[in-house]
């Protein structure tokens, strides 16, 4: 080993060994009652530490937040208050609730900005409430949280695998422990399609506004779902032709949807198991929308190979879902974390663990686009490596 390369390396060691104890002392310090006294009555720490405060409460009381925007979701009260400002006596009335009831649940509201008071006893929609409620996409998802709430009553219990924890989540998405998901049903994957379909709106917005799907000739989507992707990427580009493949039972929910859109013509529908089955040819770009996540580093690298194959050597792979480590998104590690430990399979990963699958599949050029929301999905566009001979 060369002297240069030995004294770099233990620069690193030395440099590590002194950042450990500076994060050390740190910890030490904010963990201390008296040094938490002393800086939030000093005025240049005061504000941090308020700061702080607020996030350690935001941590302690996050689960009621979301139990209150439950509530005001399925009683309807931001559409109540679309409609014009209400007095709370009306509002208790509509909501079918007691004057009591209907003021706590207001005040709660209120606190968090889903709505806002507009003079003694009245009411209107909030900063927050008003861009909510005209989202279809985000109050789907709202309504289907209750389901990974209960699976989250006992975190440990889940951490652990204990078998007396019964996962609901695992049951919606019938696809993820089957043994073989083309057989399922069309009742089996009814529920888990519509809230696809009611939610995708989000994601095709964040694609198509900043990836010219126009220079494109034919779209493949595996995974399609009800083929809400399709459409929003049809109405982008008139000319570009579409495919879709899902499982069997999917794909006859997203010809009932796409004809009934007049796009059953520009279609082209494909049915099997994307981890099993070859993937139709033809496409000059290929979408994988909230699909690597549910999979495990196996079955991911499979699904990627499949995709590789399918493509030509110039043609694109577009991976759209929740990424780890995104900046402006760093709480989807919480969130989709531990949704898919409940739903029995796969997790969030960073760019660069999705690019190190999608290398081993045989691509070989990433660029992750700088999308407006993030926090809705991140985009990472890949392209085949012409030099790449695998499986």
């Amino acid at each position: 080993m060369g002297t240069g390369l030995s004294r770099k390396i233990l620069g690193g060691v030395m440099g590590q060994f002194f950042r450990d104890r500076l994060r050390r002392l740190r910890d030490r310090l904010a963990s201390s009652p008296r040094f938490q006294r002393l800086a939030a009555a000093h005025p240049l720490t005061r504000a941090a530490a308020r700061r702080r405060a607020r996030a350690m409460l935001d941590l302690c009381a996050g689960f009621v937040y979301s139990q209150v925007l439950l509530a005001c979701v399925k009683l309807k009260l931001l559409e109540l208050l679309l409609e014009q400002p209400r007095d709370l006596d009306e509002i208790a009335q509509k909501l079918e609730l007691s004057t009591d009831a209907a003021a706590r649940l207001l005040d709660a509201a209120a606190s968090l900005g889903l709505v806002e008071r507009r003079g003694k006893g009245r009411f209107g929609l909030g900063d927050l409430g008003a861009a909510l409620v005209g989202n279809e996409a985000a109050l789907s998802l709202v309504a289907h949280q209750p389901m990974l709430y209960a699976d989250l009553a006992d975190p440990v219990a889940l951490l652990r695998g204990d078998e007396s924890a019964e996962p609901r989540l695992a049951e919606y998405w019938p696809y993820s422990g089957a043994e073989n998901p083309a057989e399922l049903t069309g009742e089996e994957v009814a529920p888990y399609s519509a809230l696809m379909a009611a939610s995708q709106p989000l994601v095709a917005q964040e694609l198509l506004d900043v990836y010219p799907i126009r220079r494109h000739k034919t779209l493949l989507d595996v995974g399609g779902g009800e083929g809400a992707f399709l459409a929003a990427a049809a109405a982008r580009a008139p000319r570009l032709q579409l495919m879709l493949f899902d499982l069997p039972a999917v794909v006859e929910r997203a010809r009932a949807r796409l004809d009934a859109a007049g796009l059953s013509k520009r279609t082209s529908f494909f049915s099997g198991d994307f981890l099993a089955d070859p993937l139709p040819k033809g496409a000059d770009v290929i979408t994988l929308i909230r699909i690597v996540h549910d999979h495990d580093d196996a079955s991911a690298l499979e699904l990627l190979r499949n995709v590789r194959r399918a493509l030509p050597r110039d043609g694109t792979l577009l991976i759209v879902e929740a990424m780890s480590g995104v900046e402006g998104a760093e709480p989807l590690d919480a969130y989709y974390g531990f949704y898919t430990l409940a739903m029995g399979r796969g997790e969030p990963r960073t760019v660069a663990e999705l690019q190190k699958l999608a290398k081993k599949a045989g691509f070989g050029r990433f660029r992750l686009l700088n999308n407006p929301m993030p926090v809705v999905a991140s985009i990472l566009v890949a392209r085949p490596d012409p030099d790449y001979h695998g499986p």
